[in-house]
């Protein structure tokens, strides 16, 4: 689908090659490297066992990732095309100085696809004990042709978990998530809120409705669910498949019943909505840059063909070059206004991001103490609330990067219309990022001083005695025994505060001990998640800040390329004169030519020229 951007690239290269401009060359080359790339990363995500790997297999006709009734994906698995059948896993090694998933340190291991679901599911890998990143699968399949990723994502404790967490961290850089549930129930609000998160920072949300084959009411719940959509502003299709019914018109080439299931719906939407987009963004971000070329290298020949024909008007336009040059020179300078927008926008950035991040982390630490406080002994309670608090960690870092990452994105666009008014089309920053929460260690609370039978009863016993022991010597004052049902009696009394006494002690400092646990964890969370914001978020002035100073370099060397050629001419022999004369205009129409097929790349496309119309100033 791109070998025609391709072909428009490579014209582009050869024919600026005479001018010796690298730099267009190479920002031209580095297009063609986006075109080469192109992949398109499709997220299928859902809670557990909705049936996300079941609809991959059905997606690509092939039984890729394991499927069981009660064991769940532990690893994401990427299915892309090959010409043959692959499959291998990859582990991170070294993280990237900066932070950068794509940089990483990786070791790949290749093994057969049979293999795999020994290693990505929970049966063979519990937990993702070996830590792999990712599984790689390739098939050759026509789907996967355009460049097109599947994702099935980890289904481990569903979107509040810590997987949960890493699907959302991979959000940013998805374009486009299937987002499957079952019929057996209408959207939950988890789903919701993880819907609305995703529609926010994703160009493309498709809701499916999974194993309508299994319940009856599968209508009403579809209904239910587009009421809640609607209700919630999501702008998301809904469709409905029956992966069980895809599999079966596989195996028996039943067409009628692969129709039926819904799939080939999906497909063509993945082709038209998906594919089809990501297509035109690579067509429009190709024809800009081969119209940007054209346009810079058609100032200096149109300068100097002016010096040529009317000398009058040759020294306004020198005038005018020497203006323009020192506004590109300045765009370079750090007191340039986008250069501000971007050190002050991500200054400020830094600093918004972070207090959120800790006043979530705050909040839920002040609500795990509270349950602390109410629970009497914390040990009892351990299990389920560090489950809580690892699920509401989870939910609130991830909450956090989204909002970084779209907030990132925002400051693109207002770094973008400070530097161009708006006219350039916004570069790559990358947004995406590795699970913030990998290296964290499960929370954990020391096991303190123990109270058990022995503890109590002896505590018990410590207090009787001491009851019996002084109400006894009082009573040989009257002439009573040491023993005596008074005596006894007080040491019954004693003995039971002495145990509530210890019992409360032991409770407190176990009290103590969690609290400073759920403290502990929430620092961990906030240094290390704070440590991968701010890196993301340097990535982000980096990206932005060489993209635009390449710009301006080139914009300047194109005006003083143009400023030369002006100041020439003027000192040109007559025949050197009539010979540029005779040159420009087939150079002119060569630019024209390239600029013409660049726009057809778009078709219905208006580009607004920066500078003297290239096709007027051709003829």
């Amino acid at each position: 689908m791109r070998s025609e951007p391709l072909a428009a690239l490579e014209q582009a290269i050869g024919a600026i090659a005479p001018y010796g401009r690298t730099d267009l060359e190479e920002r031209l080359r580095q297009a063609g490297f986006r075109l080469r790339d192109g992949r398109i990363r499709v997220l299928v995500v859902g809670e557990f066992k909705q049936g996300k790997s079941l609809l991959v297999n059905g997606l690509v006709r092939a039984p890729v990732c394991p499927v069981f009734d009660d064991v769940a994906t532990c690893v994401p698995t990427v299915v892309r095309y090959a010409e043959q059948p692959t499959a291998a896993l990859i582990r991170v090694l070294e993280p990237a100085d900066d932070g950068d998933p794509e940089r990483a340190k990786i070791e790949r291991v290749e093994l057969e696809i049979e293999q795999m679901s020994q290693h990505i599911a929970e049966t063979g890998n519990p937990g993702n004990r070996e830590g792999w990143r990712e599984a790689e699968i390739g098939l050759p399949r026509a789907v996967l042709a355009g460049g097109l990723e599947i994702v099935d994502t980890p289904g481990v404790g569903g979107l509040n978990s810590v997987h949960g967490a890493a699907t959302m961290a991979a959000l940013p850089s998805a374009d486009a998530v299937l987002f499957v549930s079952d019929a057996s129930q209408e959207y939950t609000a988890p789903e919701l809120e993880f819907l609305r998160q995703a529609s926010k920072v994703c160009p493309n949300v498709l809701c499916v409705l999974s194993k309508a084959d299994l319940y009856p009411e599968w209508e009403r719940i579809a209904d239910l669910d587009r009421a809640h959509l609607a209700a919630e502003k999501i702008d998301a299709d809904l469709l409905i498949v029956s992966s069980a019914l895809r599999v079966h018109a596989i195996r028996t080439g039943d067409d009628v019943s692969d129709a039926e299931s819904g799939f080939p719906v999906l497909v063509s939407y993945l082709r038209e909505q998906v594919v089809g987009r990501a297509d035109l963004l690579a067509r429009r971000s190709t024809a800009q840059d081969i119209v940007a070329v054209t346009e810079q290298l058609a100032t200096a020949l149109l300068a100097e063909r002016t010096s040529y024909t009317d000398p009058e008007q040759a020294e306004l336009v020198i005038r005018e070059l020497t203006e323009a040059k020192a506004h590109a020179a300045a765009l370079k300078e750090r007191s340039a206004r986008w250069q501000h927008t971007l050190s002050d926008g991500v200054a400020d950035l830094n600093a918004d991001i972070d207090y959120d991040l800790r006043d979530r982390m705050r909040d839920i630490v002040r609500e795990a103490e509270g349950e602390v406080d109410k629970a009497g002994d914390p040990k009892k309670i351990w299990e389920q609330l560090a489950g809580w608090v690892e699920q509401e960690v989870g939910a609130a870092v991830s909450a956090n990067f989204l909002w970084a990452a779209q907030r990132a994105r925002w400051l693109a666009g207002q770094v973008a219309e400070h530097f161009s008014g708006g006219r350039e089309l916004l570069p790559r920053i990358r947004t995406g990022h590795d699970d913030p929460l990998a290296g964290i260690q499960a929370m954990e609370m020391r096991s303190g001083e123990p109270f058990g039978v022995g503890q109590k009863a002896l505590s018990g016993l410590r207090g009787g005695y001491i009851g019996v022991l002084m109400f006894g010597m009082l009573g040989t004052i009257v002439g009573l025994s040491l023993i005596n049902p008074f005596s006894v009696g007080a040491g019954l009394l004693m003995g039971a505060k002495g145990f509530t006494d210890e019992r409360r002690r032991v409770y407190s400092k176990r009290q103590a001990e969690a609290k400073a646990a759920v403290r502990r964890y929430a620092d961990d969370v906030i240094f290390q998640a704070g440590k991968e914001s701010r890196e993301l978020l340097r990535r982000v002035q980096r990206d932005l800040r060489d993209y635009y100073i390449d710009r301006a370099e080139e914009t300047n060397r194109s005006l003083k390329d143009s400023l030369m050629a002006a100041e020439q001419s003027a000192r040109a022999s007559q025949d050197e004169q009539q010979r540029r004369l005779k040159e420009i205009p087939k150079e002119l129409a060569r630019l024209e030519s390239l600029h013409k097929k660049a726009m057809s790349l778009v078709p219905g496309a208006v580009t607004e020229p920066r500078e003297p119309r290239l096709i007027e100033a051709a003829q």
